[in-house]
């Protein structure tokens, strides 16, 4: 597809964030990158992407580096966090490159500047590169230390306008215990922010679940195991838990 070209929309909405954690690029290994799984994941992300929806992407680095960990093990926290964002744009660059090898145009764009291998922050020309059907990947989290990646996908969704989060995990939704633990857990369609605070489900960090409230940003809890999930859910279909007001 030509980069002008931009498709007609058939999705319930028309721009989202994807947060997806970084042990999620690990496939079946322990650490690192696993590219069949970082390339399965791109045919899901193009799969949307044809039907003209505009796509943000904010990628964990826990496949890399954790800060908290490194925290935990005596490291200063401030330098952890930072080599965890660092992490991220590791992830960025894999995601892009996964991406574009299936033609789509891509732009990693990082909180820290890196000009030799992604572009800084700045919103207007994010938003028109998503306006131009560009997949935006935003790396390096906030930029500041302290601030987990889900909070990072909260802010970026909420200055690019974007219509919801999709948060891709190994579930197909919220449940109110762990399902690989518990046979009785309950899975919810729909459960209210304040509800995922108080009961502490670990849908995202407090302060992201807070800062969506805020904005009245839906959250959309989905399985990113199962395939074409993504594509189902953005046509009106498919299982998944709804985070909303």
């Amino acid at each position: 597809m030509d980069e002008t070209e931009i498709p007609e929309v058939n999705a319930t909405y028309k721009r989202v964030m994807l947060k997806i954690s970084g042990e999620a690029l690990m496939g079946d290994q322990g650490f690192g990158l696993n590219p069949p799984t970082v390339e399965r994941i791109a045919t899901e992300i193009k799969r949307v992407h044809d039907l003209g929806v505009e796509i943000c992407m904010v990628i964990g680095g826990g496949n890399i580096f954790r800060g908290l960990q490194g925290s935990a093990q005596g490291m200063e926290r401030t330098t952890a966090d930072y080599m965890g964002m660092l992490a991220t744009v590791m992830n960025a660059l894999a995601m892009q490159s996964a991406l574009e090898a299936m033609g789509l145009y891509t732009r990693v764009i990082s909180a820290i500047p890196m000009d030799q291998i992604c572009e800084p922050y700045i919103r207007r020309r994010a938003v028109r590169h998503l306006e131009k059907g560009r997949v935006c990947i935003f790396a390096a989290g906030t930029g500041n230390p302290y601030f987990t990646t889900d909070t990072a996908a909260t802010l970026r969704a909420s200055e690019m306008s974007c219509e919801a989060i999709f948060k891709g995990t190994k579930v197909d939704g919220v449940y109110d215990k762990d399902p690989a633990l518990f046979q009785d857990a309950v899975r919810y369609d729909d459960i209210s922010y304040d509800d995922v605070l108080q009961k502490r489900l670990r849908v995202m960090d407090a302060s992201a679940i807070a800062l969506a409230r805020d904005n009245d940003l839906p959250i959309i809890v989905f399985s990113l195991d199962e395939p074409g999930g993504f594509q189902t859910i953005l046509q009106g279909h498919g299982t998944y838990t709804r985070v909303h007001g």
